[in-house]
């Protein structure tokens, strides 16, 4: 009874209290494809040494994005983190992934934040900026609910370019908090009439810069669209270090900025943790999610850090709060904080175009291949192409050669035929002159 402290006699008064006949009924809001029928597929016990070499063998056949030329993009990228970033966040100033629960003590934590949400609201263009939500999937779908409150309205148009990750988060909490979602097929590299779905009943239109096929837009226009309805443009941003080189969201006449902030001081990790940006108007602050750190002084006046705004439910009643995420990406946030403070100004606008001139110069490389196609009109460290063939199968051709080449899009979109030919491809700093000549002799004979 040590690790399970609960008899049968418990789950069933417990299960009877919630008004459930048994424990599989709480899950039936998850696909049974998503279900495991029975256990995993491991050994039931082994000694502390034993796990550790079954995890290292494990692990040992997964690629790392370091040891081959690596290609891959879609909303994680690869780029070199400074040693002190991984130094720094290990001070025990800042050690911690939350916000602490008495705030006052914590000045560190508290200073760190304030900082990060100044330099969130710098690069975004916008007045205001939160301590930082989970991901930049959660943070687009809060920006939809926040939208939805301040419009008092229950409709937002989603661009095709839309992360798909980002818009399957969407229509989750669409379904379980009771708002539509009109969202407009993928088409990479053609052009979207969203001025014309937006009308007297919508809350927002969700576009992302850079897209999810990499293309750069102005939004100015479309903002001028939204507002004549009083409806809300929503900027995402899944490659932050693009607003090193791009018109920021705030020029555009955006309302509300979501954004993953993964790219500055995180590294890939697998696949996370990730961190989510957030920005609005200074207007509608009161409706964002979240926590926002302040400046104030004490009573001998000298300045000091303080939660000012703390619209969540642990500190406020749950029909009160404006989001039920209940924490931050602390950490992450401290990463991001230090990688952009060593940077600075000049470096981040110099690492922004070492970027672009990187994908610049790999495109018009691979563009050149027969029968390869270069969508894009306009990029910044990431493109899409078509291919002759299926880009899927091209792929793994390149994998098992030692590539990772990039994203086929018809992972995302299996049952779209017209999708099938389309590879997403990324190229950060990370990436050499000797990675685009295996790419491009790779890809070459994968076609030939």
């Amino acid at each position: 009874m040590r690790y399970l402290p609960l008899t049968d006699r418990d789950r069933g008064e417990m299960l009877e209290a919630i008004g459930v006949d048994s424990i599989d009924a709480l899950f039936a809001d998850v696909p049974p494809a998503a279900r495991l029928d029975g256990l995993v597929d491991l050994p039931r016990a082994m000694g502390e040494i034993e796990v550790e070499r079954a995890i290292s063998g494990m692990a040992a056949r997964n690629v790392a994005a370091g040891s081959v030329p690596f290609f891959i993009g879609g909303g994680a990228y690869r780029h070199h983190i400074p040693a002190a970033v991984d130094h720094l966040i290990q001070r025990g100033e800042f050690l911690t992934s939350y916000t602490p629960y008495q705030p006052e003590v914590s000045q560190g934590t508290l200073q760190y934040l304030f900082e990060f949400q100044t330099q969130v609201a710098l690069l975004t263009a916008m007045a205001v900026a939160n301590a930082s939500l989970y991901d930049g999937a959660t943070a687009c779908a809060e920006a939809v609910m926040m939208a939805n409150r301040l419009t008092r309205r229950r409709k937002a148009v989603l661009s095709g370019g839309l992360h798909p990750h980002y818009r399957e988060v969407c229509e989750t909490y669409a379904r379980f908090v009771g708002f539509e979602l009109a969202a407009l097929d993928p088409a990479p590299g053609g052009a979207e009439d969203l001025g014309k779905r937006v009308g007297r009943d919508t809350s927002c239109v969700v576009v992302q810069n850079p897209d999810f096929f990499g293309e750069i837009r102005d939004y100015s226009d479309l903002a001028r669209n939204c507002h004549d309805v009083g409806a809300l443009l929503v900027v995402v941003v899944t490659e932050v270090l693009s607003l090193g080189a791009i018109i920021p969201p705030g020029e555009m006449g955006a309302d509300i900025v979501a954004a993953e902030g993964q790219s500055l001081g995180n590294a890939l990790n697998f696949g996370g943790p990730h961190l989510g940006l957030f920005a609005s108007r200074d207007k509608f602050v009161r409706q964002m999610p979240g926590r926002l750190a302040g400046q104030t002084v004490d009573a001998d006046g000298r300045r000091g850090w303080v939660l000012t705004l703390s619209t969540r439910e642990q500190h406020i009643r749950r029909e009160k709060a404006t989001s039920n995420i209940c924490t931050n990406s602390g950490l992450c946030a401290l990463a991001f904080t230090i990688h952009l403070a060593l940077l600075g100004d000049a470096g981040l606008t110099r690492l922004a175009h070492l970027n672009h001139a990187a994908a610049v110069a790999l495109a018009e490389r691979l563009e050149c291949i027969r029968g390869v196609r270069l969508v894009n009109r306009a990029f910044f460290n990431e493109f899409t192409l078509r291919l002759p063939r299926p880009a899927a199968a091209v792929v793994e051709t390149l994998a098992e050669e030692g590539v990772l080449a990039g994203i086929p899009v018809s992972r995302f979109y299996p049952n779209r035929p017209e999708l099938e030919d389309v590879l997403v491809v990324a190229a950060t700093e990370m990436v050499t002159a000797e990675d685009m000549d295996r790419l491009e002799m790779e890809l070459r004979e994968a076609l030939s």
